[in-house]
């Protein structure tokens, strides 16, 4: 002690020394903070040895016992990944440019995430449920991954732990870089799809993004991402697989729930505002800082115009087209939104192109394929015309197989038939830095030879360093490189806490639309008042992974909570007015498997009306076919009929109205997309409708406790014909339905308790 106590002496005669404190932590890391410079977490068991250069504390991360330029968090984040980057190997800039599978923490036992702890469940295996898993341990490893999508956490605390655990290990790996953890939308309340697994649990809960937009109001999207921010943070997440800023020009996209809507102007804004957020740091001025996180915008050019709705994660839904030639509007919520911020971070970090052929745009070369395979789009347009030199990273496993046209495997559209290798070198050349969804560096090294057969050495190295400073750039500017390590039991009171959980609430107040209200049936204030809620049906649909759950009758809402608005009963003689809880028309996702085996070409009509739909008018000839898996090029739907999977939810609407004869009917709507309320809206006083939000918010707008103020996002149309003569890729092209009272469903409309809101909102958007 007493030895070290006066090398300290000598050296602040020699150079200022600037006050710190070591301060061991509970949870396995020291922390070191510095006065005029950055706090040092580090693992003592990572092997990391700590210098003092100039009075300050830096990590000696590739403990070469001397301050290389990427150990100084005195410079910029550019100078210090130009110089990590020429330092790396060719096999620790392929893990660099891997990007996990859906990792949950724990990793569950079967199914979706499925994973080992010493070659066993994590129930058999006696590991901890913050332990790292055996494939986790393999690709950080052996295979040099850095970047981890997380889905769903047991805890905010568990979180925490397994992220310091993470970082432990890497930092004490070759060049000690940092895990740059990240996560699709998580603060929506459903997790139903393989985009938004990790959505729920113990985090604030916001309106879905649909929702957000409903708000017309660009501030609260701004706070919601700073809120977030902060929640990502403390779950050791520096990067965020969002917003997606797609228009939601094709009104049958499975998608639509989670765009900014159909309105180029709103989404822009919108796009703008959430950036920001989630950007913008309060410890440096609006800049990068230790509550950034990375916002990876999607989907480059542009999701929504797929022909008929039909989706690209499967191979029958891989074409968006143009039928409207509006291509460059579909542009704008990246290149005057994400790409141009109001905030000190100028730019969002990361783009993710879709997985659909964007048929027709590619500059001429005549090749179709998936967009990350597309030189035109990537480095054309997106690097040298926008400027954009941040991290393009390509939608999950898009260089994996696929068997069939409705499979959920791979999506290689327009490279089915090259190899897995093949598919990676082709990506690398159309300007992408990074393969979502591959946790095996063998395919980037094979990539790499491919380049240096063609182009010599020395080009396949300075490409490979290209990428390697765009996505160091991204661990550099948050922090991560300093101080990944969290404090638990902070993350555990940080992450959803009663500030943000208000703030959300709050928000899914104000993206409720109130689409009618005859005869100002509300609010309906008195707690004497009895209400019926009949029971919802709900039919088992094959989810996102074809899992087929059981049919089931349920309560729609929690009985004990609709108990704190009303009293409550099951006959509707005794009731003073009814609620009906349903949800938007599900009409499907455009191909049958059954039509195939009926003889078919498989394509059927995506409905977005309750009952049978039969399209009449629909296209003869498809805009876009061929396919590897087909022998045929017409993908056309005409003459087949669907009827919506919960066609159920239109005849609960008209056997309440039956049963409560002239008493006030409200209806409730949860809506993931456009939908046609013809077949419901005659038979309902009152309409709400949401876009994801808690049942809580619905019946605080219908007691009157909060007043509606939610805007449509987006056109309700008539009927399937004005859907089926609408352009894919262009908006607000629809004839809009119009109800009993005379009211237009169009794009900005909404009510409040005085009627139809005329407000600057409308006045700037619509």
């Amino acid at each position: 002690m007493k030895r070290y106590f006066f090398i300290i002496v000598i050296l602040a005669f020699v150079i200022p020394v600037h006050a710190d404190k070591n301060q061991k932590s509970d949870n396995g890391y020291v922390l070191i903070t510095q006065e005029g410079g950055k706090t040092i977490g580090y693992s003592p068991t990572s092997g990391v040895n700590i210098l003092t250069v100039d009075g300050f504390k830096f990590k000696d991360l590739n403990r070469n016992g001397k301050l290389d330029k990427y150990e100084d968090w005195r410079l910029s984040a550019r100078e210090r990944a130009e110089d990590l980057a020429k330092q790396l190997s060719i096999e620790e800039i392929a893990g660099l440019m891997l990007y996990s599978a859906h990792q949950s923490i724990p990793a569950s036992e079967t199914g979706f995430g499925a994973g080992t702890y010493n070659g066993k469940p994590l129930s058999l295996s006696g590991a901890k449920a913050s332990d790292i898993s055996d494939a986790q341990r393999k690709f950080l490893v052996e295979d040099n991954l850095r970047h981890v999508l997380i889905t769903s956490v047991q805890s905010p605390e568990i979180a925490a732990i397994w992220n310091n655990n993470v970082q432990s290990l890497c930092e004490g790996i070759g060049h000690g870089i940092p895990a740059n953890n990240s996560s699709d939308p998580r603060h929506g309340a459903t997790a139903n799809t393989e985009y938004n697994a990790g959505a729920g649990g113990q985090i604030s809960l916001w309106p879905g993004q649909l929702g957000l937009a409903a708000t017309f109001d660009p501030e609260i999207v701004r706070e919601f991402g700073e809120i977030a921010s902060h929640e990502y943070r403390a779950l050791g997440i520096a990067t965020a697989l969002s917003p997606q800023i797609d228009i939601a020009s094709e009104p049958r996209w499975s998608r639509v729930n989670g765009t900014f809507g159909e309105d180029t102007d709103l989404a822009t804004d919108m796009a703008r505002a959430y950036c920001d957020g989630f950007q913008s740091s309060e410890d440096n001025n609006g800049g990068w800082g230790i509550y950034s996180v990375n916002a990876m915008i999607k989907h480059w050019p542009g999701g929504g115009p797929e022909e008929g709705g039909r989706d690209a994660h499967f191979d029958y839904g891989k074409y968006a087209v143009y039928p409207g030639n509006n291509f460059q509007t579909l542009l704008r919520p990246f290149v005057d939104g994400a790409f141009k911020l109001n905030g000190g971070t100028e730019m969002a970090a990361s783009v993710m192109p879709y997985y659909t052929i964007s048929y027709g745009q590619n500059g001429g070369s005549g090749s179709n394929r998936g967009n990350s395979y597309n030189k035109f789009l990537i480095t054309d347009l997106l690097r040298e015309k926008y400027h954009f030199d941040g991290v393009v990273c390509t939608d999950w496993m898009i260089t994996a197989d696929v068997t069939g046209v409705s499979k959920f495997e791979g999506k290689c559209w327009g490279a089915e038939n090259l190899s897995v290798a093949q598919r990676h070198y082709e990506i690398l050349k159309a300007g992408v830095d990074q393969f979502g969804g591959n946790n095996d560096k063998g395919p980037v090294l094979e990539a790499f030879k491919m380049w240096k057969d063609e182009y010599g050495s020395k080009s396949a190295r300075q490409r490979f360093e290209q990428s390697a400073v765009r996505l160091l750039v991204n661990i550099f500017r948050t922090g991560l490189f300093e101080n990944p390590y969290l404090d638990p039991s902070v993350s555990q009171k940080t992450v959803g806490n009663s500030d943000y959980m208000k703030a959300g609430y709050d928000a899914q107040l104000k993206s409720i639309v109130m689409l009618k209200n005859k005869d100002n049936v509300l609010p309906l204030k008195s707690k004497r008042k009895t209400v019926y809620v009949p029971q919802r049906f709900i039919k088992g649909v094959a989810d996102w992974w074809g899992n087929v759950p059981a049919d089931k009758t349920v309560d729609p809402v929690d009985i004990n909570m609709l108990k704190k608005y009303y009293k409550v009963t099951t006959n509707p003689d005794e009731a003073d007015f009814a609620i009906v809880f349903i949800e938007s028309p599900d009409g499907g996702t455009g191909y049958s498997d059954a039509d195939v085996k009926a003889g078919g070409n498989g394509y059927v009509p995506i409905s977005l009306q309750y009952g049978t739909y039969t399209a009449s008018t629909a296209r003869e000839t498809s805009l876009v076919g061929g396919d590897t898996f087909e022998d045929f090029d017409n993908r056309t739907y005409k003459d087949k009929s669907v009827i919506a999977n919960n066609t159920t939810d239109a005849d609960l609407v008209k056997a309440t109205r039956q049963k409560m004869g002239s008493k006030p009917v409200v209806l409730s709507v949860k809506c993931f997309k456009p939908c046609i309320l013809s077949e419901v809206e005659p038979y309902a006083d009152a309409i709400v409708i949401d876009f994801e939000t808690q049942a809580q918010a619905i019946l605080d707008i219908v007691s009157g406790k909060a007043e509606p103020s939610g805007l449509l996002p987006m056109q309700f149309p008539k009927d399937m014909l004005t859907v089926e003569s609408q352009k894919e890729d262009v908006s607000r092209d629809m004839i809009p339905y119009t109800d009993s009272e005379g009211h237009s469903y169009d794009f900005a409309f909404g009510m409040n308790w005085n009627g139809i809101i005329e407000d600057s909102r409308v006045e700037k958007y619509k």
